[in-house]
């Protein structure tokens, strides 16, 4: 085997032609995706990269990122997918255990990044990689190779690499392509978060079917209503939804002659089934980052009662659900989720114990060597086989379709000099969205304010992790066995909760109004000038809501972006101030004269 079972030569020739990946107004089409990919791989091994390494990541969602991926893996290594606006400790920590000998990144990134790693910026060394000689196509790699190591949360509070082989990744490609009959004519979206095993979902499988992939945008990407209509006007066939955004939008009216046929979702529990038929196939799906993206799936019917089930192992795959014996439970008992089969992962990066803790031999196979993975979820088999998702037995959590080890953000909140102890659990607000609540036991009377315990939080996690909320404990409740009986945690109030810095009045008309709009979307006045959005019960999904309000308000070409990198009431004045001043500076004199004269009547 060689890295075409990816990107065949076979499927590069015979569709040179056809586009391969788009982005807006531009596109790539298949031989030049190719050739990229090629040029940058000989640079790879030009620069050492060989058979059994590992490569970072750290592009936005882009061509560049794309052709990345595709160059390490002719390159005969591991990819390592980074999210760029992850904190930077999290980034060094993950190139360091990694082991990536070269983090692909835009230098104004890498350059702050002390690392082992060589660092490359593809945009700053074109003409040195359009130089490069392709690589022997003849690189050869087993099923055993690394394919890409994926990051998740972890209990020990750094994150944990999973080791995905190449045969892995060819199960999960031939598994798609053949259950969703993907072929060149199909028309995919890439919008899941990068640094998350679902992009590998929606780039490989296509590409291998010489079908097309489009880019979404970072804030169409997250909004029910902008992503609907984005999948209508690029007559998207197949797309994958993380189910917090899919919920909604299945609950939307469709036109009859949309091209979308399959809407894929997973990564969070799917409440209920279309209240009205689709004019699409919605299709349920269950898989921990360890097996390879998907383990379970299937077809949820329109006007079914009921939670929907997270469907039936995928082929060359078996799910088994058993007791605390680790033998199989009879009926509809509930029991713990094992995966077996051609996807599971070859194990934790650098972590031996947890790998054999969650790795398992297979005593129900026939297949020599076969392991099964402990999830950590429950659930039970219906009578009609499809199995019923039931959470998890442990302490880890879904939040907004992100993955989160509870234990990762109590070790790193331990490390502030003036915590003696915390505990991390979720809580759901008014309007069902679940957010953290950190129980804290200060050192002595210490009383660090909200803003100082989140800004400490961040320099080691994303913002999906960090609490919103820090009660105060004088004394831990503990259950008879010594644990933390959660049962017991007071509920946050505020005479409880550490106090918030003190943040000054708004100066401005925008700041009043903007003021006035995040207040009303978290629906709370204890929102100061200079809290974090982020940091106070802000999400994507609200974010996106905030951005419309802003564009529609201000009339300024504001993003998602705009506000993940502006995400204070004062910076986010500061930035529409900016936005306006460039609207004025690009107008004509006879155009700001009208917008003088009509703002003067």
């Amino acid at each position: 085997m060689t890295y075409s079972s990816l990107l065949s030569d076979r499927v590069a020739a015979a569709k040179s032609s056809s586009i391969a990946l788009r982005n807006g107004d531009y596109s790539l089409r298949y031989s030049d995706l190719d050739v990229q990919s090629n040029r940058l791989a000989a640079h790879l091994v030009s620069m050492g990269v060989k058979v059994g390494d590992s490569v970072a990541i750290c592009l936005d969602r882009s061509f560049d990122q794309i052709i990345g991926a595709l160059a390490t893996l002719k390159a005969g290594a591991a990819y390592v997918p980074f999210d760029p606006a992850w904190p930077e400790e999290r980034i060094r920590y993950i190139l360091d255990d990694s082991g990536a000998s070269v983090f692909i990144a835009p230098e104004e990134l890498s350059s702050r990044i002390v690392s082992g790693a060589t660092a490359l910026d593809p945009s700053r060394t074109a003409d040195q990689i359009a130089l490069a000689v392709s690589p022997d196509s003849g690189v050869r790699l087993s099923e055993n190779d690394l394919a890409y190591i994926v990051y998740t949360s972890g209990s020990t509070g750094t994150p944990k690499g999973v080791e995905i082989t190449h045969g892995n990744l060819n199960h999960l490609i031939a598994w798609h392509n053949e259950a969703f009959l993907v072929t060149a004519e199909d028309h995919a979206s890439h919008l899941a978060g990068l640094g998350f095993d679902a992009a590998v979902w929606e780039i490989w499988p296509y590409l291998a079917a010489g079908a097309s992939i489009s880019l979404v945008d970072q804030t169409t990407r997250t909004s029910p209503a902008l992503l609907q209509r984005w999948l209508i006007e690029q007559r998207i066939s197949i797309a994958f939804v993380p189910t917090p955004v899919a919920e909604p939008m299945v609950a939307m009216t469709w036109p009859d002659d949309v091209a979308l046929r399959v809407l894929l979702t997973g990564g969070d529990t799917l409440h209920a089934a279309p209240a009205t038929p689709l004019p699409f196939i919605l299709v349920n799906n269950y898989g921990p980052t360890e097996c390879t993206v998907v383990a379970t799936s299937g077809v949820v019917a329109a006007q079914s009662e009921g939670m929907p089930s997270i469907g039936r192992a995928i082929r060359n795959s078996t799910v088994y659900i058993l007791d605390e014996q680790r033998q199989p439970v009879t009926g509809t008992t509930i029991g713990e989720l094992y995966i077996g089969g051609d996807g599971v992962g070859r194990g934790y990066r650098n972590l031996p114990l947890q790998t054999e803790q969650s790795f398992l031999d297979d005593p129900f196979t026939t297949v020599s060597g076969g392991r099964m993975y402990k999830t950590g979820d429950m659930g039970f088999f219906l009578p009609d086989g499809q199995i019923a998702f039931r959470g998890r037995n442990d302490n880890q959590e879904k939040i907004r379709g992100n993955r989160i080890e509870l234990d990762e953000i109590t070790a790193v909140l331990n490390r502030h000099a003036e915590i003696a102890f915390n505990v991390v659990v979720t809580s759901v607000d008014p309007t069902q969205e679940k957010y953290l609540i950190a129980y804290v036991l200060p050192v002595d009377d210490a009383s660090p304010s909200v803003r100082e315990l989140q800004d400490f939080a961040a320099k080691s996690l994303p913002a999906y992790m960090i609490p919103s909320c820090f009660v105060r404990l004088s004394a831990l409740p503990l259950s008879a066995n010594g644990k933390v009986d959660r049962s017991s945690l007071p509920p946050a109030s505020d005479e409880n909760s550490f106090p918030e810095e003190a943040s000054r009045k708004a100066n401005s008309e925008i700041e009043e109004t903007l003021l006035a709009m995040v207040r009303g979307l978290l629906g709370t006045d204890r929102v100061g000038v200079e809290d974090d959005f982020f940091l106070i019960g802000g999400h994507s999904l609200l974010g996106t809501q905030l951005t419309l309000r802003i564009r529609e308000s201000f009339g300024v070409a504001f993003t998602l972006r705009d506000l993940f990198e502006a995400s204070t009431i004062a910076l986010l004045a500061e930035r529409i101030e900016t936005l306006i001043m460039e609207q004025l500076d690009a107008m004509s004199e006879e155009e700001a004269l009208r917008l003088g004269v009509k703002d003067t009547v």
